[in-house]
């Protein structure tokens, strides 16, 4: 479950470390030769990656062009081009920004600071910001040096390997529209400079041997190892390979046949084996590998064994084995030529579409991804570690858009693929069964959306909704349709041409349906009342079930007509209130448009602007329970607003700047649950102190000593050891896993450092039964803001003597007895000033335990604490006493004489003495099992009897008891010769000591 790799570069005198560009990932770092993966771009604007290229000369210098370079219709744009001169550890952003879309770099071999950037553009519209650019000065200035139109931009640029000053450039006319795509034009066409880009040659059929008539993408390869060798997919009315024995001045064609690739669009790429000349691979759908210089190929990698859709090749100059893939799956990586493939999955670069959860416990994600299926898994586990692939379950192959758990019985539930193609699931056999709407009009053709929507009847668990150009509605789960609307699109058949858009190269795969439903959402509130926006900008609302509709879009002001219409979220407090999302950079408008009524649509009020965020608008929701909460993904990130959208904060806190396409609350757990198209899911655990914050106002809770945060119901649950190899290494990947086995206190604090004392102050938490009795106190260190202490259901220990120079054992010793499950007060004072609130813990529930079984093992627990409080005593008597004992033999080194001697032998002896009761004990020198050569030491009989009691929710048998009164005779008897030790020895020891001219011990 990785993601599109756009660009790949490797250091030719280090292969081991690996650059790894991705769609709208970010760009990714491997000093292991592909095992362990580190983002080193996530500081920065765009996480969209068009190009990564080094300077091999000094592999400290690496560029960064922003903005996709395959224009599918899920591509996201950049924001210019970024240097880095200490290898990837830092970035500095060098111009282009209006290039949108940066597809090549080349780096002077011999002079890192003269660089060729070519940008692409953007293909959603017409702009100058297109070509190749050059600086001469490390990027401080730029030159356009080769320009052609505003439709037009660079698809391929290839440098002659025994010439800088010699380039190729695929020059490619297309453009890109909601409802078509067209490549190829005019405007295309192949350039060639040989004075590093002062002049160039636009190649023609007639002196060139090009093919005749308009032409579009192409990919270019010059042969490493005979540079003459130059080869040139081209696309034109027939695509074909070229082939140049002269350094790319005349060309002749040597395949035309399918093998050579296919939709050229999104890829179209050609690679010469760096040590031969004939050996080339072509990436397209699939990777096919030529030995005689492209006039036949033959399918490298067969199917199934790694994704297709390939993107990126790398091939290593000196080992020609050693390639980098990169496709729609990822990145995968060769060392026998492609015979086998490493699989990297730990790229976490999934583009969701979509994100849903359902209410187990713990609940589930579920989420569409581009080219990868719809998957689900779970937000958490009680298990260690962190959360691997492996726990993840495919629902649906295909392009994954919407999943829609049952709220019935969530092992069942609906996903979809492209073009309306919707199943419903059962998680547990993997059965799909197609519930795809029809037209009871056998003539009547249905436009489904690649991206269809569907949607959950807030108010009848059996009856879902889902969308072509009208609202289909279903009374039993998907088993039947009925038609609740008319025509809800405009209609235009100008955009229904779907089956004629690619230009030059047809490409109807249905991500040009157009005139479509886009998003449906039903009132939570208000039976009866849905919304539906469509991809050409109608947006509709129903106030009776569907019967009648009306289009309301003419009342939000200031949004270009036609604009897409992506997502509605009906308020859950406020009927005729509803927010809806809007953007229109698929027609070169890249302003965030959100807008929310009151009033069912009849007036609007914008939430957001340019000024507020950066990039367009993608997603939205608004928290259940704090209206003012509110959340908003865009193209670059996540914004948070805490007073109703008035101001707006961008959130990073380890969250990257990526496209965040998708929002949903798990509204039990209070978790924002956050899909990325790029960099898989992101969940933001408990939002309840940002509600805090919106409720009470942000500089009125960061003012106050302390504020409690409402706290989220706590578990105590058993565990295990997490799925697969306990070790697994490091080319795994594992999401961050949600601690466990306590309750979190979390608390807004307003103190500083005390310097007087040097230290941090510290809340004081108190733990309370509803009757106010104290069950547990302790204290936490704090810092301004929000703090989190963290209690482990247990009670006070029994106050006893100071245990601390046992360290270890203390530690364990000293616990005081589980609390029982229930309903707690919890209390927390800074600087004298306190706040309350209730925490309620609860058992396991997987399993079902009984009050009978706690109290009963909260008894034997105590007295089991008893009895190893006293071992603790103990233990801690016979290591003070040692100390002194130490102390007086470091004090007699060096002294000399008989009465010297005589008190070092009766010290040595009486050291001895100590130890051997200790060793009856356990001390944490021995381990707390003691010694191999030796009876089993008292405190391993004590944490046997906890662990046999604790480890198990079963009431308290034979066994435990035996257990009992085994370590109470044993500590009796212990205690019996420590006695009688200390009454015969002790005190005589002391006086020895001290009829020495001698005093270490003072007054002892």
């Amino acid at each position: 479950m990785s993601g599109r790799i756009t660009s790949v570069d490797v250091i030719r005198s280090s292969p081991e470390i690996i650059y790894a560009g991705s769609a709208s990932g970010g760009l990714w770092k491997s000093e292991s030769g592909g095992l362990s993966w580190e983002p080193i771009f996530d500081s920065e604007l765009p996480l969209s990656i068009g190009a990564v290229t080094l300077s091999q000369k000094n592999p400290d210098v690496i560029w960064v062009g922003t903005g996709e370079g395959n224009p599918r219709n899920s591509l996201t744009g950049g924001y210019g081009v970024y240097k880095s001169i200490d290898a990837g550890m830092t970035w500095q952003l060098m111009g282009l920004e209006k290039t949108r879309n940066i597809h090549r770099i080349i780096i002077h071999p011999d002079d890192p600071n003269t660089v060729f950037v070519g940008a692409i553009g953007s293909p959603w519209g017409d702009h100058e910001e297109r070509g190749v650019y050059k600086t001469t000065n490390g990027g401080e200035t730029w030159e356009k040096i080769l320009y052609v139109d505003q439709m037009t931009g660079v698809a391929d640029m290839v440098m002659d390997p025994s010439n800088p000053d010699k380039i190729l450039v695929n020059m490619w006319q297309h453009r890109r529209e909601p409802w078509f795509f067209t490549s190829g034009g005019p405007s295309s066409g192949l350039y060639m400079t040989l004075d590093g880009g002062k002049t160039w040659t636009k190649q023609t059929p007639e002196k060139n041997g090009l093919p005749e008539g308009d032409l579009g993408r192409m990919g270019l390869a010059f042969a490493e190892n005979k540079p003459n060798r130059v080869y040139a997919l081209i696309e034109a009315k027939k695509n074909a390979l070229y082939q140049s024995n002269d350094g790319g001045h005349t060309w002749k064609m040597v395949n035309n046949k399918s093998e050579i690739g296919n939709r050229p669009f999104y890829y179209f790429d050609i690679y010469v084996d760096p040590t031969n000349e004939n050996r080339l691979y072509t990436i397209f759908s699939n990777v096919n590998v030529s030995e005689d210089g492209g006039k036949s190929f033959e399918r490298l990698i067969p199917n199934g064994l790694i994704h297709v859709d390939n993107h990126a090749l790398y091939i290593n100059p000196d080992d020609p084995k050693y390639m980098i893939l990169g496709n729609d799956g990822g990145l995968h990586i060769t060392r026998d030529m492609g015979k086998t493939w490493q699989f990297v999955e730990n790229l976490p670069l999934s583009q969701y579409y979509h994100i849903a959860v359902d209410n187990e416990l713990p609940y589930n994600v579920y989420g569409g991804m581009q080219d990868n299926g719809t998957w689900t898994g779970p937000a958490y586990k009680w298990v260690s570690g962190g959360l691997r692939n492996d726990y993840y379950q495919p629902l649906l192959c295909g392009d994954g858009f919407d999943a829609l758990p049952d709220i019935d019985d969530s092992r069942y539930g609906y996903a979809m693929s492209q073009q309306g193609n919707v199943v419903r699931y059962d998680k547990l056999t993997g059965n799909t069964k197609s519930v795809k709407p029809m037209h009871p009009d056998p003539d009547m053709k249905l436009r489904f959306n690649w991206n269809s929507p569907i949607a959950q009847d807030p108010f009848d668990n059996n009856v879902i909704y889902f969308g072509s150009q009208f609202v289909h509605r279903s009374p039993d789960k998907g088993d039947s349709w009925d038609v609740i609307s008319p025509d809800l699109s405009t209609n235009d058949t100008t955009k229904q041409r779907q089956n004629e858009s690619g230009g030059l190269t047809i490409d109807a795969t249905g991500a040009e349906n157009h005139t479509t439903v886009l998003a449906i959402e039903p009132s939570p509130v208000e039976q009866g009342v849905i919304w539906a926006g469509t991809d050409d900008g109608n947006l509709q609302i129903t106030r009776d079930g569907g019967q009648t509709w009306t289009n309301v879009i003419k009342n939000i002001k200031g949004v270009p007509a036609g604009s897409w219409i992506p997502q509605i979220r009906a308020s859950k407090y406020n009927k005729g209130e509803a927010v809806v999302v809007i953007n229109n950079y698929r027609r070169f408008d890249f302003k965030p448009y959100v807008f929310m009524t009151k009033n069912y649509g009849k007036s609007w009020e914008s939430l957001v602007d340019e000024e507020d965020v950066f990039g367009y608008a993608l997603s939205f929701i608004q928290d259940p329970v704090e209206p003012n909460l509110m959340f908003l993904g865009t193209e670059h990130g996540l914004y948070i607003s805490l007073d109703g959208a008035k101001n707006w904060t961008k959130f990073n806190n380890g969250y990257p700047n990526v496209s965040t396409m998708d929002l949903a609350i798990q509204e039990r757990e209070s978790d924002l649950v956050i899909g990325t198209f790029g960099r898989a899911i992101y969940v933001l655990d408990d939002i309840q102190p940002l509600r805090v914050l919106a409720k009470n106002g942000q500089n009125d809770v960061l003012k106050s000593a302390v504020t409690l945060v409402p706290t989220k119901t706590a578990y105590q649950v058993s565990s295990r050891a997490g799925n697969g190899q306990r070790h697994p290494g490091s080319a795994t990947f594992a999401g961050e896993n949600r601690p466990y086995g306590f309750a979190e206190i979390k608390f807004f604090a307003n103190t500083e450092m005390d310097d007087n004392a040097k230290k941090k102050q510290k809340a004081k938490i108190e733990i309370l039964d509803m009757n106010g009795n104290l069950v547990r106190d302790f204290e936490s260190n704090i810092e301004n803001g929000l703090n989190v202490a963290r209690w482990r259901f247990d009670e006070n220990a029994p106050e006893q003597e100071d245990a601390s120079n046992q360290g270890g054992i203390s530690r364990f010793l000293r616990q005081g007895t589980p609390a029982l499950p229930g309903t707690y007060k919890v209390k927390v004072t800074v600087n004298g000033e306190s706040d309350e609130t209730s925490l309620e813990y609860k058992t396991d529930p997987r399993e079902d335990i009984s009050m009978e079984v706690l109290v009963a093992k909260r008894e034997m627990l105590k007295q089991i604490g008893e009895v190893s409080r006293e071992v603790a005593s103990m233990s801690s008597k016979l290591a003070e006493d040692l100390k002194t004992v130490q102390s007086v033999l470091d004090a007699l080194k060096g002294k000399n004489g008989e009465e010297y001697a005589e008190l070092k032998k009766k010290s040595n002896e009486t050291k001895k003495e100590l130890e051997e009761i200790q060793a009856l004990i356990g001390s944490s020198s021995r381990g707390f099992w003691g010694s191999s050569d030796g009876p089993t030491p008292l405190i391993s009989h004590v944490f046997s009897a906890m662990r046999s009691v604790s480890g198990t929710n079963d009431m308290p048998g034979r066994t435990q008891k035996m257990l009992m009164e085994r370590i109470e005779k044993q500590q009796a008897e212990v205690q019996q010769k420590m006695d009688s030790w200390y009454t015969s020895n002790w005190n005589a020891y002391l006086n020895a000591v001290k009829a020495v001219n001698f005093s270490p011990i003072g007054s002892k």
